[in-house]
């Protein structure tokens, strides 16, 4: 059962450190990625960016097309938290993906982000060199 023939597209968001990605996704004749009114190719310009994004679409049965909206942080965590988004995306359309998207780690939000300073420190962790005398 999918659930985009009842409605027009479906919306999920994905995350990663501080940048945020809402993904619209909706059945067409042939995959398409829109991001921020710009093209795939355009927004992310090395092919290892592409790279990652597209991995969510490995062994997926059907074409989408796909529009988001992404902000915040840099250009790899904008990547990552579009893949995320899409993932989420795919599994409300098709719930038997799930196991597979787990299994590659896609429907993970990576926590990992920077740590802050902290006060009487150089950066969060370092100190300033002690001395003795």
């Amino acid at each position: 059962m999918t659930l985009i023939k009842e409605h027009k597209y479906i919306e999920a968001v994905g995350r990663r450190k501080t940048s945020t990605a809402r993904v619209r996704i909706t059945p067409a004749a042939k995959t398409s990625l829109v991001i921020n009114e710009r093209e795939f190719e355009k927004y992310f310009p090395t092919a290892e960016l592409r790279n990652v994004v597209l991995s969510v679409f490995k062994d997926m049965p059907g074409e989408f097309s796909v529009t988001a909206k992404l902000n915040g942080g840099g250009i790899s965590s904008q990547a990552q938290a579009l893949r995320h988004g899409i993932a989420r995306a795919m599994i409300e359309n098709e719930p038997d993906l799930r196991t597979k998207l787990k299994v590659q780690g896609f429907l993970k939000r990576d926590p990992r982000a920077k740590e802050r300073r902290k006060f009487g420190l150089k950066k969060a962790r370092k100190a300033p060199q002690w001395s003795k005398r």
